[in-house]
């Protein structure tokens, strides 16, 4: 009703400036039954309010849906009116609804080829990335040709399942399942696949958290996460013998488990922005190898499991990246 008003206000305004003038013009010319001339506005206006009304009624259903949100598309283009704007309306609706649905089918196809393509290109690459690593794991350790190719085919195999995680991230649901978590144990096995890494940087990780502390999650996700923070954390630290701290505790109904380097830290002025996908900020410039991707990843993918994700930083200190399970 409101929209109905709002949009006849000018015509109403136009219709009585209309039966003024008319009126004065037969009163200045000397017309002066002012009985006859108020009987003619009267039966003006009553015509007018009864027009209203019949727009109104064949309207109403058009006025009732263009004010209310719309749930679906569908529910905008099915309004089946007869008043002829309305009807006109409506397939210009239906025309573009057609269309979007047609184009966004097509961009849904080609996301789908993508990701398919993406997978089993992963798959195809794990296979002489292994035969790499069982070629070398057979010369002496302390070659150090071999060391560094092993330490590469680690790094390469890193890069493979964070492309294959990430793919995923679209169908997370049917990839997530929550079960009981050992943080410890998740913690283990990130710090056992990052061991050639950490060797490699000179930092070293240490390692508190008690066998009891447990919680519902992921372990597949949740190891991934590490290893993204731990990878952070070593390459940011790399070179100064520091530790890499993976700790846990509870507090308040919660478990934190955090993440502590004692690197470069992170600029205070880019705090705010190292959740943003392929942010490296001021580190990305002395950093070639960041790509801005695994914060952001680590967020997208607690936030899918309803955990919660914060950073601390002191430039020149270190960094701190708590994950916060609820109990």
């Amino acid at each position: 009703m409101k929209l109905f008003i709002r949009e006849h206000i000018a015509l109403t305004c136009w219709v009585f400036a209309m039966m003024f003038t008319v009126v004065a013009v037969f009163w200045y010319d000397g017309y002066d039954h002012w009985k006859t001339a108020l009987y003619a506005v009267g039966l003006g206006l009553f015509l007018y309010v009864g027009y209203l009304v019949y727009r109104y009624m064949s309207h109403r259903a058009f006025y009732t849906r263009m004010t209310q949100p719309v749930k679906s598309l569908n529910e905008l283009v099915a309004l089946h009116e007869t008043a002829p704007l309305s009807a006109s309306l409506e397939k210009l609706l239906d025309s573009q609804y057609g269309q979007y649905h047609a184009h966004l089918s097509r961009l849904e196809q080609k996301q789908q080829e993508y990701l398919t393509f993406m997978n089993q290109w992963v798959h195809q690459m794990k296979t002489p990335l292994s035969v790499i690593e069982l070629t070398v794991e057979e010369e002496e350790d302390d070659d150090a040709r071999f060391r560094s190719i092993r330490e590469e085919a680690d790094q390469m195999r890193r890069g493979l399942e964070t492309v294959l995680y990430v793919a995923r991230l679209d169908t997370f649901e049917q990839d997530f399942s929550v079960e009981p978590v050992e943080l410890r144990v998740v913690g283990e096995e990130a710090i056992h696949e990052l061991k050639r890494f950490f060797i490699r940087n000179h930092v070293y990780p240490e390692m508190q958290i008690d066998a009891s502390l447990v919680v519902q999650s992921d372990a597949k996700w949740v190891r991934f996460v590490l290893v993204q923070l731990l990878s952070n954390a070593i390459k940011y630290a790399a070179g100064s013998g520091q530790k890499v701290h993976l700790r846990a505790y509870g507090a308040e109904q919660k478990v934190i488990l955090e993440v502590q380097d004692h690197g470069i830290g992170i600029p205070k002025s880019d705090l705010n922005r190292v959740f943003r996908p392929f942010f490296t900020g001021e580190n990305g410039r002395h950093f070639k190898e960041s790509t801005g991707m695994g914060l952001y990843i680590a967020k997208e993918v607690l936030t899918r499991m309803n955990h919660q994700i914060e950073l601390e930083s002191v430039y020149g200190e270190g960094t701190t990246v708590r994950i916060t399970f609820s109990v």
